[in-house]
């Protein structure tokens, strides 16, 4: 195994975006490329590692940017009004990341036919946009997500089958607001499955998260179950 990485370059109209993008060169072929959509903080070290992890899996990681290159910061008021203008703007995030999917198809070591999507915090709300706007993807896997509903998709069908990995004690995520998701995802149709975690708080799969008392807060057991069910799903949307 040799797990190689390169930066790509992409754009969506006039904002320049930078994403990474990780494979092993001992596969040959194309292979399944999965897109990594970041948390509010930003493309950072935590999704790239997702990135080559998928890389270690026999897939192509990539993980994208929806702020614009060279914006990334660790300063939390910055990086949140980022996250909350895009999210008050969901058909340009929506725009975003299907310029980023589109980049991931274009690149040689990946099968444009086996395309998923991965996403982490508000990278989960991206990833379930994916799904909800009829992204081409065989499926989509959220990770602590934002499970807001965007409000320019009602009446459509979702296509690509859907995993929410879910923290039941999550303040960003109620049990309400789980159930309403789970309602709106049958009333499109989708093929979804919900794994709740019990006594797991929001960002449960970053080790850096050390902040009970705000909610947020790594939990290893969740980790590790939730990487595991994201295998298995991936293993069948590839098959």
């Amino acid at each position: 195994m040799a797990i190689h990485t390169r930066l790509i370059e992409y754009s969506n109209g006039a904002t320049l975006f930078e994403g990474f993008l990780a494979w092993d060169d001992q596969i040959s072929g194309p292979r399944p490329g999965v897109l990594v959509a970041h948390t509010i903080a930003g493309r950072s070290e935590l999704e790239e590692r997702r990135a080559v992890m998928l890389a270690e899996l026999g897939f192509v990681g990539f993980a994208v940017d929806v702020y614009g290159k060279g914006t990334q910061t660790t300063n939390f008021e910055v990086n949140r009004g980022r996250m909350l203008a895009l999210r008050n703007d969901r058909p340009l995030l929506q725009s975003h990341l299907h310029a980023a999917l589109e980049t991931l198809r274009e690149q040689s070591e990946v099968n444009e036919s086996k395309l998923a999507a991965i996403g982490f915090c508000f990278g989960g709300l991206c990833v379930l946009d994916m799904a909800r706007v009829g992204e081409a993807v065989l499926g989509v896997v959220s990770f602590h997500g934002i499970l807001t509903p965007p409000g320019n998709t009602t009446g459509d069908k979702i296509s690509a089958k859907v995993l929410v990995l879910h923290g039941w004690d999550d303040p960003l995520a109620t049990p309400a607001e789980v159930v309403a998701m789970a309602e709106e995802l049958t009333s499109m149709g989708a093929d979804w499955q919900l794994h709740g975690y019990g006594n797991t708080m929001h960002a449960f799969t970053n080790p850096g998260a050390n902040a009970p008392g705000d909610g947020k807060n790594y939990n290893e057991s969740a980790d590790k179950r939730s990487w595991t069910a994201m295998r298995v799903f991936l293993a069948e949307l590839f098959d």
